[in-house]
Parts: structure tokens; sequence; C-alpha cells
């Protein structure tokens, strides 16, 4: 059911005041406003439609209403004002920005705690080198029961192997093998590498003594060390400032999932436009514990064929619209810093393409 122009209004000024006092929202206090031009009749009426469609709530002891997952998703995507900075504010922001960048290490760890000192929320980072691959496959010769595997890698990292046999190998098996390796190996990601690939190279070679799946499990392995993530977290205390987790259980729940490696973010997407903000809202998230948090994520270019993602995990009762500036400014200043980028234009953090939850 589409809602109507004044349902939207009401709505948005629901989350906006509650994202101001974290406390239920009367329609006394919405009328109060002064700017939907309605009665505290009609409000009431509005908002009693509103919850009924899902998208408010009504806790039990109040005569408030709250925003849902489903009311603050329709706000982020439709009706929440994009943060708008004057040219002076955005200046300034862009000058502390480049300021912290220009002394921060560009350790992971330390752009995240950057990310958590701009928005005052617990911050996540990740880099990821998912796109490195084998470009060049060298196998050396030893004896025959004695080669040396050579890769060199996408991003010029070198990794080598000596391998010993338990049974005789010719000189010629082994240079056959380089070749092979070299012409179906090379350009192409770990889950490319498949047992039918690996199969079919053994026959191609006539190799009956197993020196295919001995290099092949060689590839998979340094393909999955040099490309897998890791991501680090910051400002976990910082929850403990926000009304929602006042509850010490709640409150050590999350932190303790955060602490602890907790996987938070998304499984699609992740790694995506530069200048792209994704926002996921209360039960989107994939992991128990996030059901009553959002998590907000932004990606950039760091450099040496790289991406970095940096995001911010918080109550579903935040500022999207600052969040998501904030962001998406900061992505901005590390694309350019790390991966050599042109600096973005005035404005650019008034045009964040934000994204909502694609899963079906």
């Amino acid at each position: 059911m589409a809602l109507s122009e004044r349902k939207k209004k009401i709505l948005a000024a629901v989350v906006d005041e509650y994202i101001k006092t974290a406390e239920p929202v009367s329609s006394k206090a919405i009328a109060e406003t002064g700017s939907l031009g309605c009665s505290s009749a009609t409000i009431r009426n509005e908002l009693a439609e509103l919850v009924a469609l899902g998208y408010l709530e009504q806790p039990h002891t109040s005569a408030g209403r709250v925003p849902t997952p489903a009311g603050y998703r329709l706000y982020v995507n439709e009706l929440m004002q994009r943060q708008k900075l004057s040219v002076e504010e955005s200046e300034e922001l862009n000058r502390k920005l480049n300021e912290r960048l220009a002394v921060m290490d560009t350790a992971i760890s330390d752009i995240g705690k950057l990310a958590s000192q701009l928005t005052n929320y617990p911050a996540l980072a990740l880099t990821s080198n998912a796109s490195v691959t084998v470009r060049r496959f060298d196998l050396i010769y030893v004896d025959a029961n004695t080669f040396i595997i050579v890769a060199l890698l996408s991003n010029n990292d070198v990794k080598n192997k000596y391998v010993h046999l338990p049974v005789s190998a010719d000189r010629s098996l082994v240079q056959k093998l380089s070749t092979l390796f070299n012409a179906s190996f090379t350009g192409i990601t770990e889950d490319k590498i498949t047992s039918a690939l690996i199969s079919a190279t053994e026959r191609a070679a006539d190799d009956t003594i197993g020196l295919t799946a001995v290099i092949a499990a060689f590839c998979i392995e340094t393909l999955s060390e040099v490309n897998s993530v890791t991501a680090y977290v910051t400002g976990e205390n910082r929850l403990l400032s926000q009304p929602e987790f006042r509850d010490p259980d709640k409150a050590h729940k999350l932190m303790s999932y955060l602490s602890n490696g907790g996987y938070v973010f998304p499984e699609t997407g992740a790694m995506q436009d530069v200048e792209e903000v994704r926002v996921l809202i209360g039960p989107e998230n994939v992991a128990e514990e996030l059901k009553d948090s959002s998590v907000i994520v932004a990606s950039y270019d760091a450099g040496d064929n790289t991406k970095g993602l940096i995001g911010i995990v918080g109550p579903t009762r935040m500022d999207y619209s600052a969040i998501a500036t904030k962001l998406g400014m900061l992505a901005a200043g590390l694309s350019k810093r790390l991966g050599g980028g042109e600096a973005p234009p005035e404005g650019m953090h008034n045009k964040l393409i934000i994204k909502g939850d694609d899963r079906s």
C-alpha cells in the first residue's frame, strides 16, 4: 500500500524526533512542530494507521510511537533529508579530515579509529585483495625428487615452495606442467581452480604421480592467504553512551560480539563503488546480535588493486544522514590519499548513493 504524502510527512517527523530524543513520540509533539498543518486528532489517526501498516510501534508503557525497522527503511530510502553542509562547513570538515589523514598510520585499525572518532559509534574497517591472481608460474627442476614452485602474483608479490617428492619425476614432466599452469592457472581467482581443471591438466601432462595436485594445492593456498580479509573493530565502549544500551546485558552482548570479530559487513556488494554508502537496518543484518542495530558502510580505493571498507554499528535510532555524509567523505579522503584518485568535487557528500538491503 502506497503511503499518502501526509503519512510520509508524519512518519518522517516521528523518526526525526525520535532520533533527537530517544523517547516515544506523541501526537502532541508532532502537532507542536507546526509543520503539518493538521490537528492532533488527525495526527493520532494517521499514527494509528502507520502502526497498523508496520511502520511504527507503540511501547506498552507509553502513549507515544517509535519507528520499526520498516519505518526506518522507508525513511532512509525516501524521506530523510540528505545532510547539506554550507561551503564553510564543508571546507572545515575537509580540512579536519585532511589534517588527520596526513598524520595517521594507514593501518586498517587506525582507519577504523578515525571513523569511530568522527561518528562517535563503534567502527569496523577491512581491506581485501580479492582480485589478486597468479601472473606467472616457474617450476624449477632440482633433481628427480625435488623441484621448486615459484609464483609471481598480480600484486607483484612472489611466493615459492620447496617440494620433495616420494617418487621420481622427469624433468620433461615438470617443464610440461610449467607450460600448462601458465596457460590455464594464471589470471584466475581461487574459486576458478576446480577439480575439473586440475583433472584436465593432469591428463594433458600425462601426470600419473600427482604433481599437478601438489602445484594446484599450493596455488589455492597462496591465493586464499593473500586474499583473506581481516576486520578490525574499535570504539566498542561508545555504545554505552547510547540510551538503547543502558541495559548492561544488552550492551555486553553486542560489545562482546564486535570484540570477538563477529561478522558485520554485508554478504554481497561489500566491495562496491568507492562513493557508495550502504545501510542495513535491524533485521536486515545477518547476525542475530545485530537485529536491534544498524550498520552503515562505505568503500574506498586502498591502492594496489585493493578495496577497503569502513563501517559503523549503532542503534537503529541514529542520524543516518549525518553518519552517511561523514563516512562518505572519509571514504573519499582515503581514496584520494591511498588510491591516488582525484579530490571529490565540492558537495559530493550531498550526492551520496544510499543503498539499502538488496537481498530478496
